[in-house]
């Protein structure tokens, strides 16, 4: 079953700590952080990441853009954020093959879109499971230095024989 994760961009920016203290210097540099985390994280966890921005803050945009796991989603002028994740939720709600979460702290939203058939989960939640995915890869790749890596590593049995005989031929 498909695992989709639409997130509230600027409710989250205001509620990660990290992000909440970029935002007060350059929202824009907020935005594209948020974007690269989730980027990280959707490759991680294969689920497929919708970020909705409001276009208040970026006037005229109403622009998607998308990669293999993360589309970003600015609103037109006309219309908010949570009229986007809403009518995202209506569009992708497919109980058979898609499990849909919203990551919003706005308790309104959330109401709504668990009405419409989406699972709730809050910016401070989707913070601490960015984090344990983090803490995940920072494991795999501190056990895979830690694996002891040897020349023959490989090479079929074939080419050992032979590198063997070789070896020995140098020896006498």
């Amino acid at each position: 079953m498909e695992e989709w994760l639409v997130v509230d961009g600027y409710n989250v920016i205001g509620a990660w700590p990290e992000l909440r203290q970029l935002k007060r210097f350059n929202l824009a540099a907020a935005r594209d952080r948020l974007t690269d985390i989730l980027s990280e994280y959707a490759a991680y966890t294969a689920q497929r990441v919708v970020v909705v921005f409001d276009a208040q803050h970026v006037p005229g945009r109403g622009e998607h853009e998308s990669s293999e796991y993360l589309s970003v989603i600015f609103t037109d002028a006309e219309e908010t954020a949570d009229e986007c994740i809403e009518r995202l939720v209506g569009k992708l709600r497919d109980p058979y093959r898609r499990r849909l979460f919203v990551a919003t702290s706005d308790y309104v939203e959330q109401r709504i879109t668990f009405g419409r058939g989406a699972l709730r989960i809050s910016a401070r939640e989707l913070l601490q499971a960015v984090q344990r995915a983090e803490t995940s890869v920072s494991r795999k790749v501190e056990d895979m230095k830690l694996e002891r890596t040897t020349l023959g590593q490989g090479l079929s049995e074939e080419v050992k024989r032979r590198l063997e005989q070789l070896r020995r031929r140098q020896q006498s």
